[in-house]
This record gives structure tokens, C-alpha cells and sequence, in this order.
């Protein structure tokens, strides 16, 4: 603090916070609103086209590393603020417990109206648990944001029918639902990074309650994102350009190549395959159009589809620096089970 604002009270220096949050909104929403303008202009300033691999995955990351750092540190501050008023203890206690698949379900379900891609979820997913909620809750909301949505199901129905649709809805929620309930029973907190454990333990928390003025938790708000984004953003860039070269260079021919075989180990390909892969629901789906019409299998489009927006490689990156490599490791086997059973499913009922 730089000793003009010591000396200003407290009412003018809250004033100035929301002054300063104001216009910083404003920014937010203009920044967030013209992305696409953002990416568009950058690979015209080194002369690219997005008709070219590498036009494309340079506008890729241009376009999503922003995102993806607007949202962490909008969302971030948000919550920060909101836990001054609710300690971790009394949200894990509303969250935990008898009440655990209650959250898991009400996680999996806000998931739907959240269309994230897999790393633009990150950033709740790391808010909710510097809140205090349950882990395997918040991985019930991980999974089934970037991958049951309303984009998805929209574009799916208007591709394959309300059957499709419907059905992709059911076994997307089921997964989510049932991974995070298994993470939370495997009770592998302790597989957190040490940071994201002293949050939940209260150690970096400030006092909760009618001890802190507005001033005070604005300034919560302000520490908690300084924290987790000055923490977290370096794997942000790492995961996203990973993800923005495979996006820009990976054939939909050599995919199709075997996914239309009426082969066992189809489905378990399509995913290995997807998962160094990253994009969002919109971004996947004239994918699975082009893939469909080349012959591809229904089950194993939609299993491949999955892995690329449930089980990215750059989101493995980006939640490195809050998990540690056992429980990114479980999160992939658990979500991967559930996603093959998907898989099968649809190519034999379909």
C-alpha cells in the first residue's frame, strides 16, 4: 500500500475499489466480447491465413489464451470474494458427507448451462476448491462442463435427432456424476499441491463473517488472484499452445481412418487419440460431422468427441499446477473408463 492511499479513508479508498472494478468490468467484458477480432488481427499482422495449419493454430492460441486468463482472473476474484462470507469449513460441511452425491449431481448439472472447454473450466474448477468444496464435487463439474453443455446438445439434436441427443445427455451427466463420486471416495485430497491444500485447510484464508468491511474483502478478492493466477497462468501458455499446434496440423483423413472399423479396440484408439487434442463443443462437432460422413462409427466418433473436450492433454498441463501427477492420473483412468463405456454403448444401440 503507497502511503497516499494510508492516508485516505476508508470510505474514499472503497470509492476508488469501486471505481476501479467498474471500469475494469467494462474492460473485461469489452476484451472477453472481441477475441475473436484479437486473434484475427495478430495473424494478419504476420501475414497468416487461418486456411493454412499454421494460420490456424496461431489464431488458436491467441484467441484462447486470453479467454482462458480473462476467466481465471474474473472468476477468481469473484469467489474470493464470496468466501469471505462462507468459511471452507461451513461450505465443505453444506457439501460433503450425506450430502456428497446430492453435490455431485447439482455440480454435474451446473456443468450444462456452462459451455467452458475443457481449460476455460479450469478456472472454476480451482475456485471451488479454494472455496472449500469437496474434490470429487468439483471433478463432477470438470468433466461435465466442457462436455454436456448446451452447445453440444443443441448441435447434436440438430445433426442426429433428440435420440442422440438425449442419450449423449444421460451418459455425459452419468459419467461426470459417477467419476467425481469415485475420486471423492478414493480421498485424495492429500494429492493436491501444497498451496491448493493450505487453502483448504484454512491456513491462507483471511477472517470470515462481520469482522471485514467491504474494503477488506475486495482486497481478499485482489490477494486471491494474485495467488492462484500468478501461480497457474505459465501452464496456461503451456497447455494452450500444445493444444493450438495439434489443433492446427492433425488431419480429420487420418482420424477417420479407422474409426468406421468394426473392430473391439476402435473406441479405445479414438480416445487415446483425442486426448492430446483440445477444443471446445462448437469446435468438435463439424469434426464429428466431417468424420460421420466419411463412415465413422456413431459410438466411437462420440467417444473420441469426449476425450478431445473431457480429457485434454492442455488441461492436464493447466491442472498440473494444482494437482499433483497421481491424481491427474486417476481423474484421466476414471473419466477414460467411463467415456469407452459411452463408446460401446452408442455402437451397439446405434
Amino acid at each position: 500500500m503507497n502511503l497516499a492511499a494510508m492516508g485516505r479513508s476508508p470510505a474514499t479508498r472503497l470509492g476508488l475499489w469501486l471505481a476501479g472494478l467498474a471500469l475494469g468490468g467494462v474492460l473485461w467484458v469489452a476484451a472477453y466480447s472481441h477475441l475473436g477480432e484479437f486473434a484475427d488481427a495478430v495473424i494478419g499482422v504476420f501475414g497468416l491465413s487461418r486456411r493454412t495449419p499454421l494460420g490456424e493454430a496461431v489464431h488458436f492460441f491467441f484467441y484462447d489464451t486470453p479467454k482462458v486468463l480473462l476467466l481465471l482472473t474474473g472468476i477468481v476474484f469473484v469467489i474470493g470474494v464470496v468466501q469471505t462470507f462462507f468459511s471452507p469449513e461451513r461450505t465443505r460441511a453444506l457439501l460433503s458427507g450425506r450430502r456428497e452425491g446430492l453435490g455431485n449431481v447439482l455440480a454435474a448439472s451446473l456443468g450444462i448451462v456452462t459451455p467452458f472447454c475443457s481449460c476455460s473450466a479450469v478456472p472454476l474448477f480451482i475456485g471451488f476448491l479454494s472455496a472449500g468444496v469437496p474434490l470429487g464435487v468439483t471433478f463432477s463439474f470438470l468433466i461435465s462442463a466442457p462436455m454436456v453443455n448446451e452447445v453440444a446438445l443443441v448441435l447434436l439434436f440438430g445433426m442426429f435427432g433428440w435420440q442422440v441427443a438425449g442419450l449423449y445427455l444421460g451418459m455425459g451427466l452419468l459419467v461426470a456424476i459417477v467419476a467425481g463420486l469415485v475420486i471423492g471416495r478414493l480421498k485424495m485430497e492429500r494429492y493436491l499441491e501444497d498451496w491448493v491444500q493450505q487453502i483448504l485447510s484454512g491456513q491462507m484464508a483471511q477472517a470470515v463473517g462481520e469482522q471485514l468491511s467491504w474494503l477488506e474483502r475486495l482486497q481478499v478478492g485482489a490477494a486471491h488472484v494474485r495467488e492462484i493466477v500468478g501461480k497457474v497462468w505459465p501452464y496456461v501458455l503451456a497447455g494452450i499452445g500444445l493444444g493450438a499446434g495439434i489443433h492446427g496440423y492433425v488431419p480429420e483423413d487420418f482420424m477417420a481412418a479407422f474409426m468406421g472399423r468394426d473392430v473391439w479396440w476402435a473406441v479405445p484408439a479414438a480416445v487415446l487419440l483425442g486426448v492430446p487434442m483440445y477444443t471446445n463443443a462448437a469446435g468438435i462437432i463439424p469434426i464429428v460431422e466431417a468424420l460421420i460422413g466419411k463412415g465413422a462409427a456413431l459410438g466411437t466418433v462420440l467417444a473420441f468427441m469426449m476425450a478431445v473436450i473431457a480429457l485434454s492433454a492442455p488441461e492436464m498441463i493447466i491442472l498440473r499446477k494444482a494437482l499433483q501427477p497421481t491424481l491427474i492420473a486417476t481423474f484421466a483412468a476414471v473419466v477414460a473408463t467411463g467415456i469407452l463405456l459411452v463408446g460401446y454403448v452408442f455402437n451397439w444401440l446405434l
